[in-house]
């Protein structure tokens, strides 16, 4: 089931909306993540917290420089989600997904992220 989900700040003025800029017209968004997901898996619920990625320098893969290093359970917590599914065919996905987030921080270790993998065919590339 391909589901497009989409986790927001629960308003505009939600800690670190200075951060969030959209690139192409510098306005602001509530906006804190987009997933595309064509698993099986179920859609999150609230308690469900996004994951926060890290560069720890001393790590980081000269192949890949500019790579997360580390990840952690982040701060942003799931509070509400709303589903909505299309009933047109012929629809990119299954599902929409809006779940509504809010600011409650947590402490949690930084866990290593696993090793690059990349296929031989393309290192020759």
């Amino acid at each position: 089931m391909s589901k497009y989900i989409i986790f927001k700040a629960e308003s505009m003025s939600a800690e670190g909306w200075e951060e969030r800029q959209l690139a192409h017209t510098q306005a602001y968004t509530s906006i804190l993540a987009e997933h595309y997901d064509s698993s099986n898996s179920p859609i999150p619920e609230p308690g469900y917290r996004l994951r926060e990625y890290h560069q720890v320098s001393k790590f980081a893969d000269k192949q890949f420089p500019d790579s997360s290093t580390h990840s952690r359970v982040g701060d942003w917590e799931v509070t509400r989600v709303e589903e909505y599914t299309p009933e047109i065919p012929n629809h990119d996905f299954e599902a929409v997904v809006i779940c509504y987030c809010r600011y409650s921080p947590v402490t949690t270790p930084l866990e290593p992220m696993p090793e690059i993998q990349v296929s031989q065919e393309l290192q020759e590339v």
